[in-house]
């Protein structure tokens, strides 16, 4: 995952803040095959496609440059090293990117900044690409504003993510943070409050009415959310179980909590 820079302007500028609440607002996909892909999809919006020089023509390459070409969108050549700053994956990216202009896909601030009431689900330490891809597309689909994502300990957005949400990932809303527990902070400064999923001492998630606007934290299925987020919990919610099963796969309780809301 990476973001193209805008050029430098005042910081203060109007120009250069439009500019750059655009560019936060890109995500970079890698990958011959996921790039021509994107570029068929025409509900897409692409920015610009990235090649290497040294990419040999043919293929899927020339797919690629004359898809570009219909629709209209820039092409820029670089070396395989300035590629692999943009892609952030020199053995993975094949000598092919793409910028996709996703409006929501944003800083948490900007989110909290327009709208508290939303309700949101938070990722912590979900590190298997799948599984946040199919928690993308759950997400995307129900009633829930969107998926608060750190940048750290969560997986990278990466064509497996993408092919796991079946192009979710471009649709819905995702607030990226740095640090899971400072954004939840932020957010409870402004009248959120913070549940976790928790078998011990929790209500029943249907018995769960939340008065306050609130963010629903996932952990991974081995450890949970971490020591600090449970501390900062506001509520501790379970999902009962029968026949003996102690846990689901986090993308599944994920789709129970997001069409429960």
């Amino acid at each position: 995952m990476s973001k193209s820079n805008p050029p430098t302007q005042r910081a203060d500028s109007p120009e250069y803040l439009q500019r750059k609440s655009f560019f936060d607002q890109l995500i970079t996909v890698y990958g011959r095959k996921p790039v021509l892909e994107i570029l068929q999809d025409y509900s897409l919006k692409i920015f610009r496609v990235h090649l290497a020089d040294s990419n040999r023509g043919g293929g899927i390459i020339d797919q690629i440059k004359q898809l570009a070409i219909q629709r209209n969108i820039e092409v820029c050549f670089h070396s395989r090293t300035e590629l692999s700053r943009i892609s952030r994956n020199s053995k993975q990216d094949q000598g092919a990117a793409c910028d996709i202009h996703c409006p929501g896909y944003m800083p948490y601030r900007q989110a909290l900044q327009t709208d508290q009431s939303a309700t949101l689900i938070a990722l912590d330490g979900v590190t298997n690409p799948q599984n946040l891809g199919m928690i993308i597309r759950s997400v995307t689909a129900s009633p829930a504003y969107g998926l608060l994502l750190p940048s750290k300990g969560t997986a990278d957005i990466s064509p497996l993510v993408i092919k796991a949400s079946a192009g979710t990932l471009f649709k819905g809303n995702i607030l990226r943070c740095d640090s899971l527990l400072d954004a939840l902070k932020d957010f409870k400064q402004q009248g959120y409050e913070v549940c976790t999923l928790s078998s011990h001492e929790s209500t029943a998630i249907t018995d769960f009415a939340p008065t306050a606007p609130i963010i629903f934290v996932l952990g991974n299925e081995t450890e949970g959310v971490s020591r600090e987020i449970a501390a900062l919990s506001d509520h501790r919610i379970g999902i009962p179980m029968a026949n003996g099963v102690e846990s689901l796969n986090v993308a599944v309780t994920a789709a129970l909590i997001a069409f429960r809301l």
